[in-house]
């Protein structure tokens, strides 16, 4: 009995820190992915900045090429060991740069010319609906928790998009941006077949370089077709936050988040972006905020934290 008892609390002492092993990864997680989407936050109203300046395929090209020199450092060596995985995994690689990389940031940038940054924000909050329902189809069960708290935030987001009511004027800028929302919904959860085998800072780097090798020929019909942009402070610095922060940093954040809490858990974080954007717009730009906006924050918020449990 004595010998079978501490078998018992042996057994039991394990289970105890796996479970706290698995709070601690889930923690983490949901960590990397608010990171990401307080940095993602910020690049739309560096986006916005840039609209009237920068044509939105030089701006994404650019932005790319600075995250590449940005990433490079840190993930050449392992893309160079890896380079035999890299070329089995081509085809799984191309579309994960071609959703993620090229076809999401330039959608997102030919938004920015007619729509505003909090605006843009509001609406890419629509993906982590897209986001669970891949994950649902994938087999992953989201549970009641999660299912009302996304309900929930996407109830306080819709209400924040309508200005406190539920009909809705979109402008061309706006279906740029559901296109964008869709686009790294598909991103995001093709993320979950990532080969294992691949590094993060390898298929960082190997993403960054596909997507700069896709825009290419678009961006010289652009420079051919609009011209150039000028070098100056107001182009260069949103260039470089966009470049450093907003592509490697968070993408980095995300891709990692996703691989240890999943998309649609990820995804319910991800319904703050329109927070940070409202804040961001708030102190930077002297953005007037409302009662109802309030209100709808506290919807989103209280369903991000019902939905991020687990």
């Amino acid at each position: 009995m004595a010998v079978m008892d501490r078998v018992r609390t042996a057994s039991n002492a394990s289970e105890n820190r796996r479970g706290a092993a698995g709070k601690g990864a889930a923690g983490l997680g949901v960590l990397l992915a608010l990171t990401a989407t307080v940095v993602w936050s910020g690049s739309f109203v560096a986006t916005r900045d840039m609209a009237g300046s920068v044509p939105p395929v030089q701006a994404v090209f650019w932005r790319w090429i600075i995250a590449i020199l940005a990433v490079a450092p840190f993930a050449a060596r392992q893309a160079w060991r890896q380079r035999a995985l890299i070329r089995r995994h081509l085809g799984y690689l191309a579309l994960a740069s071609l959703l993620g990389i090229a076809l999401y940031n330039t959608l997102v940038h030919q938004a920015g010319l007619t729509t505003p940054a909090g605006t843009m924000g509001m609406i890419m909050a629509a993906s982590p609906v897209v986001m669970a329902v891949y994950s649902r189809i994938g087999g992953e069960k989201l549970g009641v928790r999660r299912t009302g708290g996304m309900l929930l935030a996407a109830f306080g987001v819709l209400l924040l998009v309508g200005d406190g009511s539920l009909g809705f004027d979109f402008a061309a800028g706006d279906l740029w941006m559901f296109g964008a929302a869709l686009s790294f919904a598909s991103y995001s959860a093709l993320l979950r077949r990532k080969p294992a085998e691949i590094g993060g800072p390898a298929f960082l780097l190997t993403t960054f370089v596909l997507g700069a090798l896709m825009l290419a020929p678009v961006y010289a019909v652009s420079v051919r077709v609009q011209g150039g942009f000028e070098v100056a402070a107001g182009t260069v610095g949103p260039l470089l936050y966009v470049g450093i922060f907003s592509s490697a940093v968070a993408f980095f954040a995300w891709n990692k988040a996703i691989s240890m809490i999943g998309a649609a858990r990820a995804g319910v974080v991800y319904y703050l972006q329109p927070v940070f954007v409202a804040v961001l717009g708030f102190l930077l730009i002297g953005e007037e905020t409302s009662l109802t906006k309030l209100l709808c924050t506290g919807l989103i918020l209280g369903g991000v934290t019902l939905g991020a449990r687990r």
